[in-house]
């Protein structure tokens, strides 16, 4: 059985892939951040002194989120993280990286966008700078994938920030669903993520960089009309403003071409998924929901 290292498996995504069939099929070591400072140098050399690994997966990030407790120091905190992996290069196989779109430079519309244009724009915020950096370094490494991420959404997510997520609990406790402008995306439901990471673990990749989207599109106020629909409920749609926001959307044909023909969940079937997940927990209060982030 192969040994996987995944880091941030306390994490949205890291969660995602611990409750996938990754877990029973690899022996996967997800060392919580009380485990593995992976900021602390001097603890990841011991980590590695006597361990190997087929494949790294990693996610494990310091959120500069709006729900974040602490945004700040963004760039270096993240390259600390990647570069104390890379020192041990030699101790395992397959690079997986969780990268983001916004290597693109989110301050100016992002449209169907393909892996040769990720170095074509110089971003301006830390987030995206951060990305850019890893994303050339990358590059140069061996057996290594970044694998850009654009809108992603599902159980375990921050719903009180996370849109789609935020838009079904809204629902469940009778609240307006609320958006600050329409937008279109390249929304990735989570779990489809999943035969994407099994399939670098066994293979070699082609490339470095791949956009992993859906083949549709979504605009922000179908979605929003699409939960209130399964919902069941007459509930309003608030939206603040009413001109169109830029576009965040990536072209996948580099990753259908490699992978053959990948099967996305409709996202019809991915919002009644969440429905069911989040009808179940507890911790969906109104009054968490009544101030927007």
């Amino acid at each position: 059985m192969k040994r996987i290292l995944l880091t941030g498996g306390n994490g949205f995504i890291g969660r995602t892939l611990l409750d996938s069939s990754l877990a029973s099929d690899y022996h996967i070591e997800a060392p919580s951040s009380q485990e593995l400072n992976l900021r602390d140098t001097a603890a990841v050399d011991a980590y590695f002194q006597e361990r190997e690994f087929e494949a790294v997966i990693h996610s494990a990030v310091k959120p500069g989120h709006r729900n974040a407790v602490d945004a700040t120091d963004l760039l270096q905190s993240n390259l600390r993280l990647f570069h104390n992996l890379q020192r041990h290069r030699h101790r395992f196989g397959t690079f997986i990286n969780l990268g983001s779109g916004a290597i693109y430079d989110t301050s100016r519309p992002i449209t169907r966008v393909t892996e040769s244009q990720q170095f074509d724009r110089f971003p301006n915020d830390e987030h995206g700078f951060c990305k850019y950096v890893m994303g050339q370094q990358l590059e140069l490494l061996p057996q290594s994938v970044n694998l850009h991420i654009f809108g992603i959404f599902g159980p375990h997510e921050d719903w009180q920030i996370r849109f789609i997520s935020n838009a079904v609990c809204k629902t469940l406790v009778d609240l307006p669903i609320t958006l600050r402008q329409n937008r279109r995306f390249s929304y990735l439901y989570a779990p489809d993520l999943v035969p994407v990471i099994r399939h670098f673990i066994e293979h070699r990749p082609q490339h470095t960089a791949y956009n992993v989207v859906p083949n549709e599109i979504h605009e922000l106020v179908d979605l929003a009309n699409l939960v209130r629909s399964t919902s069941g409920k007459d509930l309003p749609i608030n939206m603040a403003n009413d001109d169109y926001g830029l576009d965040y959307t990536g072209c996948n044909a580099r990753l259908q071409e490699e992978l053959g023909e990948l099967c996305f969940t409709p996202i019809q079937d991915s919002v009644l998924e969440l429905f069911d997940f989040y009808s179940k927990l507890k911790e969906i209060e109104q009054s968490r929901l009544l101030c927007d982030k």
